[in-house]
């Protein structure tokens, strides 16, 4: 009897499927927060307890800390980083030019801008100066990251850290009366720039200039994109990756006492300490399914990681909440026995899982969205 065989996934040309993974599995979570359900899990459970503290750590630290929740915005601003020297080198075997690739960036970072910017604008329906949510940073870091691609990894190196200094130094001198506590929510020079244009928030203490510090997410992206599209070996680049994770979470946490890791205005030691965790999961990811070829399960994450920004935006735009007017009737109807915080979180599972079924489903057609 002939041992039965089932076909291999469909993975498009060129591309690493540990990072397709990484990058899935980061939209994956990302797409589950408009779902609610991490908040209904950590309503269910009473603070203190086991099943709270795991939860909790899919929120937002409120402010001097770090939680996993932390980290997933810049892992995405990092994927976005390793993903350029793959897509360039692409573009190029296809015949373009440095002046068409220069051309291709610029427009992608000013339709990230407008993305970024018209997301706050839908739920008040009016327009609404904002830019602090991942596509608006993105559009500064990606274009930064992009036009120094081709510098040594000295050059690379040595700018990201300067850009960490520079933000570093301007909070802590920055001499406005009201606004020169440089880590103190809403009396920083964060706040006091989103003021002057009037996108200030002031109740997440989130701030626009968090795009400079954190374009080194994207710039050590890059770097560690030319690492795995080198000649080294798969083990050499995988301890290099592991090696500059490590180092980074230690100094990231050496920094603490110093200035304090805070995500909302993504002060220096944040921006280390996470990007030593990214480096890491991508060292670890790339280890496990690259070098080590554990690839059967990693389909469920990377159809979310081949149509990334399409399925945030669905889900930000109200996919989310679209798929739950149609999924609740019938969720009700299933679980609606077991009591209001079993049904709305078995519902938000319901949902969550509508939402990978849409990318599964482009997937299967190969219909993959880029801009």
């Amino acid at each position: 009897m002939s041992k039965k065989t089932h076909p291999k996934p469909y993975i498009p040309e060129g591309r690493l499927l540990s990072l397709d993974f990484f990058r899935g599995a980061t939209m994956f979570l990302l797409i589950g927060e408009f779902t609610h359900l991490f908040s209904y899990l950590t309503q269910t459970f009473p603070e203190g307890s086991v099943p709270y503290d795991i939860f909790i750590q899919f929120h937002h630290y409120p402010w001097h800390g770090l939680h996993f929740w932390d980290l997933v915005q810049p892992f995405f601003m990092f994927i976005v980083g390793v993903a350029i020297p793959f897509s360039v080198a692409k573009r190029i075997r296809l015949g373009q030019t440095n002046r068409e690739l220069i051309r291709h960036a610029i427009q992608r970072s000013i339709l990230l801008l407008i993305l970024g910017w018209a997301l706050y604008c839908i739920n008040p329906g009016r327009i609404t100066f904002r830019f602090q949510n991942v596509l608006a940073q993105l559009s500064v870091t990606y274009l930064i990251a992009f036009l120094i691609r081709n510098k040594s990894f000295r050059f690379q190196l040595i700018f990201s850290l300067a850009l960490l200094l520079a933000s570093d130094l301007i909070y802590r001198l920055f001499p406005v009366q009201g606004f020169n506590h440089p880590f103190t929510a809403n009396e920083n020079f964060g706040t006091w720039l989103d003021l002057q244009y009037g996108g200030a928030d002031l109740n997440g203490h989130w701030v626009s200039f968090n795009a400079i510090p954190t374009t080194a997410h994207t710039i050590w992206g890059v770097m560690a994109g030319n690492l795995l599209i080198s000649n080294k070996s798969p083990m050499k680049k995988f301890k290099w990756l592991a090696l500059a994770g490590i180092l980074g979470i230690i100094a990231g946490y050496a920094l603490d006492p110093v200035t304090p890791i805070i995500k909302r205005i993504a002060t220096s030691s944040f921006v280390i300490v996470s990007g030593g965790y990214s480096l890491l999961v991508l060292a670890l990811s790339y280890w496990l399914i690259d070098i080590k070829k554990s690839r059967n399960w990693v389909i469920f994450f990377a159809v979310v990681g081949m149509n990334p920004l399409f399925i945030y935006l669905f889900a930000h735009v109200g996919g989310a909440g679209f798929n739950l007017h149609i999924l609740k009737p019938f969720t009700h109807v299933l679980f609606g026995w077991a009591g209001t915080s079993a049904e709305n979180i078995l519902t938000a599972t319901t949902v969550w899982a509508s939402l990978w079924y849409i990318t599964w489903w482009m997937y299967k057609r190969k219909i993959f969205i880029k801009i």
